[in-house]
């Protein structure tokens, strides 16, 4: 192909591709459909003819060294429903054009490999490949529904504005990975509505410097992989793994943007119909750093029994914890960092299914009805051994938003799972501490042992008239400040140790005295408990 002069076309074009080049000069859309949606269908299996191909090298010509535009236009590659044949490399090259193809094919893979654009957009495109790791963009990188049979690299690669892949379609790589985008930087917002992948999505170290939405897609892991593999994830604003509400609208084609992309409204509207973030393998968001919310609303999560939703160490203002609950696997919160835990009590996994050691929250708002019983369950799933820590911020949180009748019933569920690891011994003497004044979280109860056992010692000491130690020297027989001096252990109430006893009355007025001190013992352990918690 010899060189050609400005205004010129090269030797040995097809005609497709003179037409290709001599819309590229003036910045129009250069169309070869056949208006039949059948035979224009990128994924479909009928056969594009050489009416309808380009070479990749004459694409990759235009783009990196294509002539000057047509006096008053700007060049630029605008086109449709043409099949690209060979392999389109442009890797390292600086493409400063605006690109967008729309309903093309692919014949080989796309190379783009530390390759510089202003604008790239490939909507609705099918391609066996897209390698384009540490590509740079001055703008936007769409690839909204393109279909993409091997997967999708884009390592390290930093995008200048938004990167929109909604309602794509990828298959897995030799290493069963999707899309890997480790490091990738992505400006502004990262939409990948209503997605497809067969194989990991990875995002590790990813930063994204609006929201990532993911909501309404279809992540599906390899053998040996996850679904979502993304730790140290940093998203500045929101990441929604939620539902989308997707529009039965099919008047847009996909031709502009948004390319009928699905509504983020949480509002309903006409025409529109829900479809929930599902998930089959694990996820793994460990260490990520998120500046508004986790919003997992109405999400399901599909794991096996080894795999994990881990949201370990993670750091976040808000979590909207509401998908529906996995029936295995598990949802681990260990180390992670909460302002606002937002979730409903049927979402959260039973026992074992469940790890949250070091999970700080300083909120709860429960989207509906959680009873403290529930919660209490919550917190004895995270622990299948005893742990205090848990019960601790549960209480203290509960404080802290003025339900203090609700943190003490949770220190007294820590005593009584503490209990069930101590000793025999030691275990007796917590069901006595429980069953009299509840470890003394329950004073009241100290109280009305007290009036009972009093109002008895009172009768049963009216019935009887005891000699005196010392002849005449004793106050006047009272039975009800007599049974009284015996319960309260210390103070002397001037009846004690001027009657002698016999018979039965000594059993009865130790048992008071002994009833008296174990009362006073666990009043005093229930009060020290309480000073410290202050």
């Amino acid at each position: 192909m010899t060189e050609p002069h400005d205004g010129e076309f090269p030797e040995g074009l097809s005609p497709a591709e003179l037409g290709m080049w001599q819309a590229f000069r003036t910045g129009t859309t250069y169309d070869l459909r056949t208006r039949d949606r059948v035979r224009d269908d990128p994924f479909a299996p009928h056969v594009w003819g050489p009416e309808r191909s380009v070479e990749a090298r004459v694409v990759a010509r235009l783009l990196l060294s294509g002539p000057r535009p047509r006096p008053g236009r700007v060049a630029a590659l605008k086109l449709r429903g043409l099949q690209i044949t060979g392999r389109l490399d442009l890797a390292g090259g600086r493409v400063d054009p605006y690109v967008e193809l729309t309903g093309c094919r692919f014949e080989e893979e796309v190379v783009l490999p530390e390759c510089h654009f202003t604008t790239l957009r490939m909507v609705g495109c099918a391609m066996p490949r897209l390698e384009a790791a540490r590509l740079r963009t001055e703008g936007d990188l769409h690839l909204p529904r393109c279909r993409i049979e091997r997967g999708i690299r884009l390592t390290d690669a930093q995008i200048g504005t938004d990167l929109l892949i909604s309602q794509i379609d990828i298959g897995p790589d030799r290493q069963g990975r999707a899309l890997v985008g480790d490091g990738l930087t992505v400006a502004q917002d990262l939409q990948a509505e209503m997605i497809e992948t067969h194989g990991e999505l990875s995002l590790r170290g990813a930063k994204v410097g609006g929201s990532l939405s993911l909501r309404g897609s279809r992540l599906r892991a390899t053998q040996g992989r996850r679904a979502l593999n993304a730790p140290q994830l940093s998203v500045e604003r929101t990441l929604y793994m939620s539902e989308a509400w997707v529009s039965v609208d099919t008047g847009n084609q996909g031709n502009t943007p948004p390319y009928g992309i699905p509504t983020s409204s949480p509002t309903p509207a006409r025409g529109t119909r829900p479809q929930v973030f599902r998930c089959r393998g694990g996820v793994r968001l460990d260490d990520g750093r998120f500046g508004d919310a986790v919003d997992l609303h109405k999400a399901v999560f599909v794991l096996a029994g080894h795999e994990e939703l881990s949201l370990r160490r993670i750091v976040v203002p808000e979590l909207r914890f509401n998908p529906a609950r996995p029936a295995q696997g598990r949802v681990v919160l260990n180390g992670a960092k909460v302002v606002t835990l937002i979730d409903v009590s049927t979402s959260w996994p039973g026992p074992g299914g469940l790890a949250m050691g070091g999970f700080v929250y300083e909120n709860l708002v429960p989207y509906g009805h959680f009873p403290l019983s529930r919660r209490l369950e919550w917190v004895s799933a995270a622990t299948p051994e005893y742990v205090p820590e848990p019960y601790e911020r549960l209480a203290a949180v509960l404080r802290s938003s003025g339900e203090d009748a609700d943190a003490r019933e949770v220190l007294l569920a820590k005593q009584r799972r503490r209990r069930e690891t101590l000793p025999p011994a030691a275990k007796l003497w917590g069901f006595v501490q429980d069953w009299t004044v509840a470890y003394g979280y329950r004073p009241g109860r100290a109280a009305v042992w007290m009036a009972v056992l009093w109002a008895a010692g009172t009768v049963a000491f009216s019935r009887y008239e005891p000699a005196s130690i010392k002849g005449s020297e004793h106050p006047e027989w009272n039975p009800a400040l007599y049974a009284l001096d015996l319960l309260v252990p210390v103070i002397n109430l001037g009846q004690d140790g001027y009657w002698r006893l016999e018979g039965g009355w000594q059993w009865i007025a130790a048992a008071l005295v002994l009833l008296g001190w174990i009362l006073a013992t666990t009043v005093a352990a229930g009060a020290s408990r309480m000073l410290r918690r202050s």
